[in-house]
This record gives C-alpha cells, structure tokens and sequence, in this order.
C-alpha cells in the first residue's frame, strides 16, 4: 500500500503546473455543491411559505429556482471543462515522457517485448492515468464538496439524528476495501490482454503478405477472437465487482436513511421542528446517497489508473543506454577489437575472444556461415549491443568513452532489413542529422546509391511519398535508398550488412555499383557482411568468421591459395 501511495504522489505530481487551471475546478464544483444544499432549503423556505400564506415569499420561488438552475449548470460546466484540459493536458505530457523514454531505451528492451505491448503502453496504459488523476480528483472535489456540504447542514439541523450516518461510515470502508483488491487484479490482467490485442494485430498488419499467401485468415482470426475474449471476460468481470459495490454502499445509505426517517418521526426527537425544516432535513438526507455512491465509485477508476500508472513508471524507471562518454572527437576511422566477447542473456556466446585491426580507409569484407557473429560484431560498433569482455577502440578511444550521439553520427549502417518511413524519399534520404541537406546533396547522394534515374520515373520524383515500410517500390529500390542515406551521412565508418543477399541480378548489378561507389571512398573505413564474390574479392581484407571467432583472413587471392575456410566457401557459395 506504501508503494501505491508513492506511485499516486507521483502521479499527482504532474498536476502542479495546472494548479490555477485547478483552482477553478474547486470553485466551479464548490458552486455546484452549494445549489445542491440550496434544494434542501428552497423546499424549506417553500413549505413554510405555505404554510405562513406569505404571498410575497411566494412570488420569489420561480425566480430561485431560475437561479438555482443557472448557478448549478455554471458549476458544472466550470468544473468539467477545466478537468478535462487539466486530464487532456496531463495525458499529452506523459505521452511525450514516454516516448522520449522509448527511444533512447537499450535495444534489448524491443527484443524482449513485442512492439503491441509496448504501443499499448503509449496509447492505451497512458490513457488510463487519467482516472487515477484528473477523473478521480473531478469526482473527488465534486462529490467530496456535496457531501461535506449536505453533512454539514445535517449537522446544523440536528446532529444526534445525523450521528446515524456515520455509525455506517466503517461498514462503507470495508466494502470498498474489498472491492479495491479486487479491480486492481482485474486492471492489470485487462492492460496485459489489450497488449496482446495489440500485438496480434500490428503481427497481422506487418505481415499480411505471409497471412494471404498461406491461407492464415482464419488462424489469425481465431487468435484475434480468442485476445479479444479475454480481455471482454476480464472487462466484464470488473464492471461486476463494480456494479457489485455501488449498489450494496446504497442498501447501507438505506439504512442509516431509513432508521433517521423512523427517529425523526418520534415526536420527542423532533420537538418543535416545523414541517419546513423537517422536509428539509429528509430531503438533504435523501440527497447524500448519490454522491456517496458516486465517491465510492472512483474506486473503480483508481484502482485503473494505478494500475497503469505502475506500469507506466515502470517503463519511465528502466535504464536508458548508458552514456557516460564524454569525448566527442572528428574520427578518422582506424578501428581496434581487442579480446572482444559478447555474451547473450542465455549465456550464449555471440563473438568470443576477437581481435582485429582495421586501418582507417580500409575495407574489411567479413563472411562466415549464419550465426557466425559478423551482424553482432557490426552491432557493437554502434553499441546497440554491449560487449562482455575486452575493448573495442576507434581512434585509440575506448568506445565508451566517446558520446554515444557523437559516436553514431560518425558510423553510416545499411542493414539487411531496409526501414523507410511513411514520407517522401527526399525526407528519407536527408534523414534525421542530415534533415536540411541541400537538393545537390541529396540529389548527388542518389546518384552515387545508383537510385536518381528511378526515383525521376516515380509520380513526383523526390517528393514522392513511399507509404508505410516503403511498399510502393522494390525490395531493390528500397536499397539503393537506403545506401543513397548512408552515402549523403558521409560518415568515417561506412557499415553494408548483407545488402544484397536477397535481390534480383538488375538491383544486385546497380548496388553493386552504388557499393563500389561508397567504397571507393580513400577517407572512408568500410565494413562489409556480404556473400557475394565481386564485393569481397576487392576488399584491403577479408575476416572469415566461424562461432564469433576469426579463423582466416588476408586478401582474396592469399585466403584461396591457403585452400582452408574461405576456399570452401567459396567454391560452394560464391558464383559470379
């Protein structure tokens, strides 16, 4: 419970900067609490009016309830609008927390959790603090005022009678206890069935080319189906407890109702109360069960939003990557292994005692069966993945010493799997660090990927948008944007990653040229992972990898004169 309470202070503490805006939430609703008392004594002022026969107190009663009404609807209409931009604001500001978390987390974080999961978090989870916050506080001051306001004149009235509604205040607090525990363990359970709701389909949107070509409509249909049934079972299962609660709180304000209803009419008890103030006293009596019954249900809406606000902390606590380097230095591109392991959570060893030198302007082809370690061994270069032993340098310094931004802005990387971006493909070249690049640059870089000629031939040329993933054009053409993106980076350290293991001969032919193109670059370090002959055969040098391990290297012709690893391969893989 400790915890909770922590985690609520937390939460609260994004209402500070609304504190004026919630200010007028407090008089709007104190506004409204006030009409609500002022119903009570109307009736009052009415009944013994009539009973007086004071035509003159009379002819004011229309114009009360005129005012009664304009006041009350004021108060509301205050108190509401201000609480929604308060709750609207609120959620703007954590979702930009979270997404400034999200993408500066390690990479791990997106292997070990599915993209649904954590866009559920963002979209539905954020969505969710709201009740805990905003909502909750909107019911809280509203129905809170009412009460303490309709207690209060209660009390005035008569306070032995009113003494019997808080006889029945603990019998309250139990239930709503118990209810607490309860909607907790189902606000979890929906947050985790909407995650995977969500997975099935960002699985099923991003691979519905699989899904048609083998028939799997029904199979993810079913999966969909089956989600989407859990999370309707764990959703109603709430709303039970829910309308459980409310209605068993109202038999106990019954209760306490019926037995002042049965004391205030003792004579004895009332003395010489006039029917005014007696029909006064019922009816504010009468008046309290609503916005109890209404406090008791933030319950509900608390118990969701702390649900989702751990959840949400939890994502704001994790570790970012580590950027304790401070060095932000021009590189040139010498790169240095030296003793490098990388050990995998599951203890698997990816590189395993690698040591090699590459001198800036070099080009170094890798090559090895799958699972070699040649894409992890990149992937430490740009620190998406951190190494267990030994050192990696780049210009004799150590990797973790140089700013990670600085670090990355110098490192250029075409991987095997081409992301493009819903934009056009001048945006996606002139991306990020290079977003304002001129048109000749741009312009330049897409004719050293080999990419201008078809990039004029689409719609709009460079302002053509790609649609999602880059879909609109070939597997090839997105390649030779991708390179013509990390060609217009100029970077010291240029990284190809299996870039062509999957194209046709006319794309492979054309990115080859843009590779060629790159590579020819004397200022510029390649590294290549490639299976193709005509890429490796003109590298400075070759590194054949087998179990993260160097078990060759030196140049085309000296590794098929040493008839080992690399002769192997070569015969059996690498055709012109």
């Amino acid at each position: 419970m400790n915890q909770d309470f922590k985690v609520y202070l937390r939460l609260l503490s994004y209402l500070k900067p609304y504190w004026g805006i919630a200010l007028l939430v407090v008089i709007g609703f104190g506004i409204n609490a006030v009409t609500e008392m002022s119903v009570a004594k109307l009736l009052q002022f009415i009944i013994d009016a009539i009973q007086k026969g004071s035509r003159a107190d009379l002819d004011w009663f229309p114009v009360l309830i005129v005012l009664l009404i304009f006041f009350r609807g004021l108060g509301l209409f205050m108190g509401g609008y201000y609480t929604a931009v308060i709750s609207r604001n609120l959620i703007f500001s954590i979702r930009q927390e979270v997404f400034a978390k999200l993408i500066r987390l390690p990479s791990q974080y997106y292997l070990d959790n599915s993209s649904g999961h954590i866009t559920a978090k963002i979209m539905y989870n954020v969505e969710q603090l709201t009740a805990a916050s905003s909502e909750s506080l909107k019911t809280l001051i509203r129905d809170g005022a009412i009460t303490i306001g309709l207690l209060g004149f209660l009390l005035y009235t008569n306070w032995r009678l009113t003494l019997c509604i808080f006889i029945f205040l603990p019998i309250i607090g139990l239930l709503v206890r118990k209810a607490s525990k309860r909607m907790r363990k189902l606000s979890i359970q929906v947050q985790n069935t909407m995650g995977d709701v969500n997975h099935i389909v960002q699985e099923t949107v991003n691979g519905q080319a699989v899904v048609k070509s083998f028939a799997g409509e029904e199979s993810e249909q079913k999966r969909f189906y089956d989600s989407s049934q859990e999370n309707l079972k764990r959703g109603l299962k709430m709303v039970v407890v829910q309308n459980l609660n409310s209605p068993l709180v109202q038999l106990v304000m019954a209760v306490a109702l019926s037995i002042i209803i049965w004391l205030a009419l003792r004579p004895q008890i009332l003395g010489n109360t006039t029917a005014g103030e007696f029909v006064a006293y019922i009816t504010a009596a009468g008046l309290l069960a609503k916005p109890i019954k209404n406090l008791t249900d933030i319950n509900e809406k608390l118990q969701r939003g702390m649900a989702a606000a751990h959840s949400v902390f939890e994502l704001l606590d994790l570790p970012q990557e580590s950027n304790t380097g401070t060095l932000t230095p021009k590189l040139k591109g010498d790169i240095k292994f030296d003793h490098v392991d990388l050990i995998y959570k599951n203890q698997v060893k990816a590189i395993d005692d690698f040591t090699l030198n590459i001198q800036a302007g070099q080009t170094i082809a890798l090559v090895g069966r799958s699972g070699a370690g040649k894409s992890s061994l990149v992937n430490m270069l740009v620190r998406f993945q951190e190494f267990s032993a030994g050192q990696i340098y780049l210009d004799d310094h150590p990797i973790h010493d140089i700013e990670l931004s600085c670090l990355r802005k110098q490192v250029a990387m075409v991987n095997q799997q081409v992301v493009l971006f819903d934009r056009t493909v001048r945006e996606n070249i002139a991306y990020g660090q290079s977003e304002g690049a001129s048109d000749e640059a741009i312009i330049a870089a897409a004719k050293a990927a080999y990419a201008h000629d078809f990039i004029m031939a689409l719609p709009q040329g460079y302002d053509t948008p790609l649609g999602a993933q880059g879909q609109s054009i070939s597997g090839g053409q997105r390649q030779r944007i991708a390179i013509a993106r990390a060609i217009l980076k100029n970077a010291p350290i240029l990284i190809l990653d299996e870039a062509t293991s999957a194209l046709d001969n006319e794309s492979e032919h054309f990115i080859q040229k843009a590779f060629d193109e790159a590579m020819r670059d004397q200022n510029r370090t390649t590294i290549v992972i490639a299976h193709r002959l005509s890429t490796i055969e003109n590298a400075d040098k070759i590194v054949v990898m087998d179990k993260g391990r160097i078990i060759e290297q030196g140049t085309h012709a000296e590794l098929l004169a040493q008839h080992g690893a690399y002769y192997q391969l070569h015969e059996r893989n690498f055709e012109e």
